[in-house]
């Protein structure tokens, strides 16, 4: 099992594609499943309130507990017309693996979100999601190999073994697949590191 000292949660490795600059006040979506809901903890400590916090952005919370990317493919165009925003952070795909369905469908969804919130005028901020494997259910999380090739194919910035890091960690868990307040906090501030290194947030 990983430990916080192991797990530098923005990532490593070669660098993202450069962004322009998310002003204060700007709004924000962040577009996902029970993980950006912040189901294991309150309102207040899910990661898109946190996230406001940290970065003086409005984040809207459009997290459905059990949606998949599909669900969430459906939601955007809505999404994006009521609330215009400058950055979609795309955290989607946990519940399709839990669910055993088609991975190439799962990455064409997620590849589509990504690229209808590009085409919408939005920035994109893809988040990877931890493959189900033997080895998750020993606590030792890696991300899908496919929201690497999404990120490189459509060049967004990729936000790297965020989630994989928080649930590797019993203590940073409600329950084994969603986080609690500690885990929700840690997982905003390596997300935070990482809109900062792809200049999406100024430093």
């Amino acid at each position: 099992m990983l430990t916080a000292a192991l797990v530098p949660l923005a990532g490593c490795g070669r660098k993202p594609p450069r962004a322009q600059a998310i002003p204060p006040g700007a709004t924000v979506l962040a577009l996902g499943d029970s993980l950006t809901s912040g189901v294991g903890a309150s309102a207040e400590t899910a990661y898109p309130a946190v996230l406001q916090r940290l970065t003086g952005w409005k984040v809207v919370n459009a997290g459905v507990s059990g949606d998949t990317s599909a669900g969430a493919l459906q939601r955007l165009p809505g999404l994006l017309q009521q609330h215009r925003p400058a950055l979609v952070i795309v955290s989607i795909g946990g519940n399709d693996f839990l669910r055993r369905q088609s991975a190439s469908a799962t990455r064409t969804n997620v590849h589509r979100i990504c690229a209808d919130a590009k085409a919408g005028g939005a920035q994109v901020l893809l988040v990877a999601i931890p493959e189900l494997t033997i080895l998750a259910t020993l606590g030792q999380l890696s991300d899908h190999a496919m929201f690497e090739d999404i990120a490189k194919e459509l060049e967004v910035p990729l936000h790297r073994k965020g989630w994989s890091g928080v649930l590797a960690d019993a203590k940073l868990r409600s329950d084994n697949i969603h986080a609690n307040a500690a885990g929700y906090e840690l997982f905003t501030q390596g997300l935070v590191d990482t809109l900062k290194d792809t200049g999406l947030l100024a430093r």
